[in-house]
Formats: structure tokens, sequence, C-alpha cells
């Protein structure tokens, strides 16, 4: 079994219920209803961008798992700068939607690096449990307590969030919708905090009652 392909394929899944489940609690908040039309192509687009990268890490981890090391600092920059190529595919795409986009690096670079180094310590672990362990359900039992878990998937995705805020500030939003930009970039946070809670709170279940399902 590839257990990289496993653990990456349940976490693009994860991601992308997750999209899914902040496009739905947008569409009951103003202002962010009235942006919404101008959010969801982004957020649409950036949670593939996102699959893509966290795939990397992941994969990154498997190689260190077989190779019996630690992940270091060198890593840690590799994929941030493959993640840089990442995003420059994805702003050539978004060239078909109403947005303009600028990446700051200096205000992203240290959410990025925070969730990759996250991203990839869990994974090395996970992939180490998949070792002794029959499936991805087990592993991650043999790997966190549920409460731990939980937390896990609520700080990664909280930094999801936060990046996705930060690029919330290049979207292009009606003249009337200008004036409140911050608001609806602190509102969007706040709906993906409170998303987050109850998404890592189901997928918590769903590891640790059988009759659950990790998607």
């Amino acid at each position: 079994m590839d257990s990289a392909r496993v653990l990456a394929s349940a976490n693009a899944r994860i991601l992308r219920a997750y999209s899914r489940r902040t496009i739905e609690a947008l569409r009951a908040a103003l202002p962010l209803r009235l942006a919404l039309p101008h959010l969801e192509p982004t957020l649409a687009l950036n949670v593939d961008k996102e699959v893509r990268k966290d795939t990397q890490v992941i994969r990154r981890a498997a190689d260190c798992v077989a190779a019996g090391r630690v992940p270091g600092p060198d890593d840690l920059q590799q994929l941030y700068e493959a993640s840089k190529q990442i995003d420059r595919e994805f702003l050539d795409r978004s060239e078909a939607i109403p947005v303009g986009i600028v990446v700051r690096y200096d205000e992203i670079a240290p959410v990025r690096l925070a969730r990759i180094e996250r991203l990839l310590g869990s994974a090395c672990r996970i992939l180490e449990a998949f070792q002794r362990e029959a499936g991805l359900r087990a592993a991650l039992r043999a790997s966190f307590s549920q409460v731990d878990l939980e937390r896990l998937l609520r700080e990664l995705l909280r930094l999801y969030a936060e990046e996705t805020r930060l690029l919330s500030h290049a979207v292009r939003l009606p003249t009337l919708l200008i004036p409140a930009r911050e608001t609806i970039a602190q509102k969007l946070l706040h709906t993906m905090d409170e998303v987050a809670a109850r998404l890592a709170s189901d997928l918590g279940r769903a590891v640790y009652h059988p009759r659950s399902r990790l998607d």
C-alpha cells in the first residue's frame, strides 16, 4: 500500500470539505454574501493549489521516513520554494477570473512555513505508524489521541485560513464593498475558524468511532 498516497488523498478530502463548508457558511453571512461572487472563484482555485502543496509535503515526509531521517531546515526551505512555483501556476490560472493577486511573501512566509513544518512532522509520525498498522484510521489512532488529533487538524486549518485571509486582500471587489475589505477579510477568517472547529470535531469522531466515515 502506498501510505503517502492514502494520506495525501485523505488530506485532499479534508481540504475540499473545508472549502465547501466555508462557502456554504459564507452564503449565510453579510457582508460576505455580497462579496461571495468575488471570493468564491478564488477559494475554489485556492483549495486545488493547497492540495498540491500538501501532497508535496506528505511525499517529502514519506522520503524522510524511508531514509530513516528527521526532516530539517533544508526540507522546509525546499518545500517553501516549491510552493512558490505552485503559486505562480495558480496566478496564471486566476487570470480568467476577476482577481488581481500579488502574493506578499513577507506576510505569508511565516504562516506558510509554520503550516509546512507542522504538516511535515505530523505526516512523518503518521507514516511511521502506517508501517505497523493496517490502514489510515489505525495509523491515526496510533499517532494521536482524539483530543490531540482534533487539535492538530484545527491548527493546520487555522493556518490555511490565515493564508486565505491574506490572499483575500487581493480580490477585486465592487466599489461599494472596498471600504469593508478588512471587515470582510476578518469575517472570512472568523467563519473559516468556526468551520474548522466543527470539521475537526467531525473528523475526530470519524477516526475514533468505527461506524463513522473519514469523508
